[in-house]
C-alpha cells in the first residue's frame, strides 16, 4: 500500500505510475473533482515527449498551443521569440488536474475525495495520517505532493516551511473570453522585473537602488479562457508593494488595456492569489518512506514560474523510486528519488534560481538580454530553447558566448564590477 496526498498533477502522475506497475493505490485530497486550482496552465510543449500518453488524452479538454513569446523588460524593451513549431501548451487545471486524476483512476488508483490531512507522524516502518474529519490512513509509503505548505512535510520536518524570499506571490485571473480577452491569442506576452508603477520606476520604488522589481506579469490565452497575472517574490512584495492583490490586478489589467494588448474588463469572482516556491527543490526531498513532490518539494522553475511539467517528472520519479526500492528496504528510498530527481532536473531547477537572482539584482541586465534578443536571431533561439528545457543554464552561457559575444562579454563585465556572481 501506497499513499499519495494530494492529487494534483504531481499526485495524480504518481498514482498512476505506481496503480499500472500494480502497486496498490490510495489518492487522497480535501477536494472533489473538477475543482478549481489557480494557475497560470502553461507548460512547455516538452511535457508530451516526457509523457506521450497525455497526448492522446488531451482531446477530452480545451488546450490551446503557441509559438510565439512576447518578452519584456522592466522599462518596456521587448522583441518577439518564435518557434517554428509549437512552443507552449495552454491549459485551465480545472480541467487539466480532473483529466490525469481520471487517468489514475482508470490505471486502478483508489480516489479517496474530502480528505484534509492535518497531521502526520512516523513511527517504526509506518507512516500514519489523520483527516480533519477524523479519518485515518496509513502506509509504509507516503508520497506527499500536497502543495507549497505541504502538511506531511511540515508535520515530519522534512520542510519546516518556505521563507518569504523564496516564495512568490502569484495574483491572477481565469476569465472567460466573452468578458476578457487578449488581443493576439497566438502569443504568450510575458514580462519581467514589472512593477505596478510603471516603467519610470521599474526599480519597485527605489529602496533598492537599480535592482528590477522582483516580478513578473503574464497573459496567457488559453482556447476558451485567458489567464492575467501579475507575481512577485513574496518578501519583495511585502517591502515594496503597497496596494492590495486585488486592486494591483486590476490596475495592471487596465494598464494592459491602455497599451491594447487586451479588450474587456478584469472579473474580481475569477481572480485568486496563491503562492509559488521558486526558490528551487529541496537538496533531500525525502526521508524514510516519505517522498515530497511538486510544489512540495519545490519542484518549479525560478524563472518562468512554470511547476506542471515539473511536478509531474517530481511524482512521475517518485513512483519509480518506489517500484524499484525492494519490499522494507524504505531507507533507501528517499536517497533513490533524490538522485533521480537531482539527474533530471535538478540542476535545470537550481540553474533557474542563479539566472533568477541574478537578473533581478540590476533591472539593466534584464533590458540588455531583451534588448539584445531583439537584435540577434540566434540568441532568440537559446532563450527559447532554454525556457523549453532543452539547455542547461551552462550551456546557455556557453553557446550565448559564441551566438551573442558582446552581451556576454557585458553581461560577464557587470558580474565582475558589482561583484556578483550567477
Amino acid at each position: 500500500m501506497v499513499l499519495v496526498v494530494g492529487a494534483g498533477p504531481a499526485g495524480a502522475t504518481a498514482a498512476r505510475g505506481l496503480a499500472r506497475a500494480g502497486v496498490t493505490v490510495r489518492l487522497l485530497d480535501r477536494s472533489n473533482f473538477p475543482r478549481n486550482k489557480p494557475c497560470g496552465g502553461g507548460l512547455s510543449i516538452r511535457v508530451l515527449k516526457r509523457f506521450p500518453y497525455l497526448d492522446r488524452e488531451l482531446g477530452r479538454i480545451a488546450t490551446h498551443r503557441v509559438s510565439r513569446l512576447h518578452l519584456e523588460g522592466p522599462h518596456g524593451e521587448s522583441t518577439i521569440v518564435e518557434s517554428r513549431d509549437p512552443a507552449a501548451l495552454l491549459i485551465r487545471r480545472y480541467e487539466f488536474d480532473a483529466l490525469l486524476v481520471s487517468l489514475a483512476v482508470e490505471a486502478g488508483a483508489e480516489l479517496v475525495t474530502g480528505a484534509d490531512i492535518v497531521r502526520a507522524s512516523a513511527t517504526g516502518g509506518a507512516v500514519s495520517l489523520v483527516a480533519r474529519d477524523g479519518r485515518r490512513f496509513e502506509a509504509p509509503v507516503v508520497i506527499a505532493a500536497d502543495g507549497v505548505h505541504s502538511v506531511v512535510g511540515r508535520r515530519l520536518g522534512i520542510n519546516p516551511g518556505w521563507p518569504a524570499a523564496r516564495i512568490a506571490l502569484d495574483m491572477m485571473e481565469e476569465t472567460p473570453r466573452t468578458e476578457l480577452r487578449e488581443v493576439d491569442p497566438t502569443a504568450l506576452w510575458v514580462a519581467y522585473g514589472f512593477s505596478p508603477r510603471g516603467a519610470e520606476d521599474a526599480d519597485g520604488g527605489g529602496k533598492n537602488g537599480s535592482s528590477a522589481a522582483e516580478g513578473y506579469a503574464y497573459v496567457f490565452p488559453k482556447r476558451d479562457h485567458v489567464n492575467v497575472g501579475v507575481g512577485y517574490v513574496l518578501d519583495h512584495f511585502r517591502r515594496e508593494i503597497d496596494a492590495p492583490p486585488y486592486e494591483l490586478q486590476r490596475g495592471f489589467v487596465e494598464h494592459l488595456k491602455r497599451r491594447g494588448v487586451v479588450e474587456g474588463n478584469s472579473v474580481e469572482d475569477n481572480f485568486t492569489p496563491f503562492l509559488i516556491p521558486v526558490g528551487g527543490p529541496l537538496r533531500t526531498p525525502g526521508r524514510g518512506g516519505v517522498l515530497l513532490a511538486g510544489d512540495a518539494g519545490g519542484f518549479v522553475n525560478g524563472v518562468t514560474a512554470e511547476g506542471i511539467y515539473y511536478a509531474m517528472v517530481s511524482g512521475d520519479l517518485a513512483a519509480r523510486a518506489v517500484i524499484d526500492t525492494a519490499p522494507n528496504a524504505e531507507s533507501t528510498l528517499a536517497a533513490r528519488y533524490t538522485r533521480a530527481c537531482d539527474a533530471e532536473i535538478g540542476a535545470e531547477l537550481r540553474d533557474s534560481v542563479r539566472i533568477q537572482r541574478y537578473l533581478f539584482a540590476d533591472r539593466r541586465r534584464i533590458a540588455t538580454v531583451v534588448k539584445a534578443a531583439g537584435r540577434e536571431r540566434k540568441l532568440r533561439e537559446l532563450i527559447l530553447e532554454f525556457v523549453m528545457g532543452g539547455m542547461t543554464y551552462s550551456g546557455l552561457r556557453r553557446r550565448m558566448m559564441a551566438a551573442a559575444p558582446l552581451l556576454a562579454v557585458r553581461i560577464a563585465w557587470e558580474r565582475i564590477r558589482h561583484g556578483h556572481h550567477a
